[in-house]
């Protein structure tokens, strides 16, 4: 019986060299001349650190363009509040969210159900197994799932007859 699982996997070494390449062009670049703008990196766990609220701004922006770069979807970044350190400086924390979330998975069993197509979808874990009997349901399935959740990166792994 065909079957394949729905994820949302990001590359960890991708982002260590994503924010490796940040902090490079933040310590070369003149509007950052003696800041302490950088970004630090625990697991999935990105802090933005910067002198002011502009230079946080450009810190993220930089740091977007470079996990685009390494074909990291920036929609997986949860962007938290921003946050007083010591004197003027100031801090964000960026998660990178890994896995298909409860309620995302719920929404994509149920677009899938609704849908009436001839596949099975259950909730595994963090990620969504579907199995079919045929490959081109399974086919008809992966488009359908690519055009009704478009607000977060999904990749469709195992495939397999």
């Amino acid at each position: 019986m065909p079957i394949f699982d729905i994820v949302s996997e990001v590359d960890k070494q991708e982002v260590r060299n994503a924010v490796d390449q940040v902090n490079k062009e933040v310590s070369t670049r003149f509007d950052f001349k003696g800041s302490d703008a950088r970004v630090e990196q625990a697991d999935y766990v990105l802090t933005v650190y910067a002198d002011t609220e502009f230079q946080l701004e450009q810190v993220q922006d930089i740091l977007s363009q470079k996990l685009s770069k390494r074909s990291i979807d920036v929609k997986c970044l949860d962007i938290g509040k921003l946050e007083k350190v010591s004197g003027n400086k100031v801090k964000r924390s960026v998660t990178v969210k890994t896995g298909v979330e409860t309620e995302l998975a719920k929404k994509i069993v149920k677009c899938i159900k609704d849908s009436k197509l001839k596949v099975q979808a259950s909730i595994q874990g963090d990620s969504v197994r579907v199995s079919g009997a045929k490959r081109d349901v399974l086919q008809e399935t992966i488009a359908l799932v690519r055009k009704s959740i478009a607000d977060f990166p999904l990749q469709f792994q195992n495939f397999r007859d």
